[in-house]
């Protein structure tokens, strides 16, 4: 039997564990500096599905200045509000258990869960997390919006990355 897709969570956050200011803004993570694109392209290319909730996409449609990044993904967002479906994205307001385990039953790559905060809680309650990759930058916030918060997640390592001032982290979810 072919192996399922797998859920990845490919994310940067401060040392401090945060992935943005609480006012959303990540221009700590622009201050630092990497090493090319700090592996995202490596990343990307092994993903054809990108999933992520609303007030995510709402903050690339506000911040994105060029074309939507995912255009030539498959893109899922989680909203509970009725949203029309937009040239390159399908909003999704159905059980996120249900709709990802179809997902992943289906032929393709891995399936990047971009964010925000409160969806990958809901993905990590839930078991849908297969991977965690997480690149950390050296800067310190001190509040803002907290990767993880209220969930308990026991991870393998598979491996470390510098990127210059980043390292990466990349973790398998023990079932």
């Amino acid at each position: 039997m072919a192996e399922k897709r797998r859920v990845v969570v490919f994310i940067a956050s401060s040392l401090d564990g945060y992935i943005a200011t609480k006012d959303d803004s990540l221009d700590w993570l622009f201050n630092v500096e990497g090493d090319g694109d700090n592996g995202y392209s490596e990343f990307y290319a092994t993903v054809d599905t990108v999933l992520m909730g609303k007030r995510t996409y709402d903050w690339i449609i506000q911040h994105v200045t060029e074309e939507f990044p995912y255009k030539e993904k498959e893109c899922y967002v989680f909203t509970s509000s009725n949203q029309e479906h937009t040239e390159y994205t399908r909003f999704i307001n159905e059980d996120i258990v249900d709709f990802t385990n179809k997902l992943k039953k289906q032929k393709g790559k891995n399936i990047w869960l971009v964010g925000g905060g409160e969806i990958i809680q809901s993905f990590i309650k839930e078991e849908l997390v297969n991977e965690v990759i997480l690149t950390v930058a050296p800067a310190v916030l001190g509040n803002g919006i907290p990767l993880f918060k209220e969930v308990q997640l026991e991870l393998s390592l598979i491996g470390t990355r510098t990127f210059n001032q980043f390292v990466e982290l990349h973790y398998e979810v023990k079932k």
